[in-house]
């Protein structure tokens, strides 16, 4: 299942922030990524299922249901570790990269890039340092509404991190309005 960038005519405004998503296996010890998404300024994205260590045991029945990736799924089409965190090091170098679950993602990106003794090209921070107060108030609210818009209904990593930078992208446009 390659994935490619793609540009997407979603951000026709700008600056718009670069915003990624992890899908993982579970929540709390022992969960492990199992899907990166990003999304970058210019609306070009990138999606990456997560071959899982054989030690990397954790399933949570719960989280599958949400973004309806198998195990089997990934161990059959996802890609290794090492193409993942090489493939995230190339086309975040340099940049900041927002998360809203920067408590959570911080943690599943440390685990792949400690797996193969890598660093980070790119720094990650909580996309809610992006926001005024006036409009954290607001994320909830304008979120459903980008949602029903026509954002993708799948649950998964790309398709979460272009509704997150789409949201901040109309917040910021209802604030200059």
């Amino acid at each position: 299942m390659p994935s490619v960038l793609e540009a997407e005519p979603l951000l026709a405004l700008q600056p718009a922030p670069t915003v990624i998503d992890v899908e993982a296996s579970g929540f709390g010890k022992g969960s492990y990524p199992i899907e990166v998404g990003f999304v970058l300024p210019d609306g070009r994205s990138d999606c990456m299922l997560i071959k899982p260590d054989e030690a990397w045991l954790h399933w949570d029945p719960v989280a599958e249901s949400l973004h309806r990736i198998s195990r089997d799924l990934l161990v059959r089409h996802g890609h290794p570790i090492h193409e993942v965190v090489e493939r995230l090091n190339r086309h975040l170098e340099g940049r900041t990269v927002y998360t809203d679950g920067w408590g959570n993602d911080y943690s599943w990106l440390s685990m792949m890039y400690d797996f193969v003794d890598r660093r980070p090209s790119y720094r990650l921070d909580s996309l809610q340092k992006l926001l005024s107060e006036e409009e954290l108030s607001r994320w909830d609210r304008t979120k459903a509404q980008v949602f029903q818009e026509g954002a993708s209904a799948r649950h998964r990593a790309s398709a979460d991190a272009r509704l997150l930078q789409a949201t901040v992208v109309r917040l910021r446009t209802d604030a200059a309005a």
